[in-house]
């Protein structure tokens, strides 16, 4: 696939020379040619100078011919135009910009403007760190009725199924991380000691799974 990036800070010169060893062609867009510094001697991909939101730039850097566009300048109005541009102008399938605002990133969101809000992530990581406790987002859908999200579950779970845990909490177990590995539990599935269990809920019924995961599974 070929794939464009706007913007060679560290983020965008690891996310194409990451993309580029996995056999992706890349075009890399920035507005300072210094910038591509970044990418190093090894990287073959294009270097494009000039505005990321540029119809003209974008075509020089392969838009017309990508199947993905990253916007991660350090500008939230560049990012997010950059990324209209390529998805309604060019007709780009799959299209990403970082957002620092997060309540403007939940804005486009909402209007299909896929967002990765890199400080309310990074808010969100640290609080998980510090009070770990309570749901962790880890994907909400655009209307923001569902969430996929870390449940912390009670320790007296352990050695019950997975499916004994579905069926007394009435939520759908989407995955389980054991010992750093994501796996996908079937109905056979013991929960084991450091198991994180990752739920797919509604958002209003955020409250009511965690205290039933709280619960061991003699009171639920």
């Amino acid at each position: 696939m070929h794939i464009v990036i706007m913007g060679c800070g560290r983020v965008g010169a690891t996310l194409a020379r990451t993309l580029e060893d996995q056999g992706h062609s890349i075009a890399v867009i920035d507005l300072d040619p210094k910038a591509f510094r970044r990418l190093g001697s090894g990287f073959a991909g294009q270097r494009v100078t000039g505005m990321g939101f540029d119809q003209q730039t974008l075509r020089q850097a392969g838009i017309e011919e990508a199947g993905a566009f990253a916007a991660v300048s350090s500008g939230d109005n560049s990012n997010i135009i950059a990324a209209r541009v390529a998805r309604e102008t060019f007709g780009v399938e799959n299209v990403a910009a970082r957002i620092y605002d997060p309540r403007r990133a939940e804005v486009y969101q909402r209007l299909g403007i896929a967002t990765v809000a890199t400080v309310r992530w990074t808010a969100d990581r640290m609080l998980r760190r510090l009070l770990p406790s309570g749901a962790e987002p880890l994907w909400r859908d655009p209307s923001g009725a569902l969430a996929l999200a870390e449940v912390p579950t009670s320790p007296e779970w352990i050695g019950h199924r997975v499916s004994k845990l579905e069926q007394a909490t009435g939520t759908r177990v989407a995955f389980l991380t054991r010992l750093g590995e994501a796996m996908l539990p079937d109905s056979q599935t013991v929960l084991q000691e450091g198991d994180l269990v990752h739920v797919m809920m509604r958002e209003t019924d955020v409250a009511e799974i965690e205290a039933a995961f709280a619960r061991g599974p003699e009171e639920s």
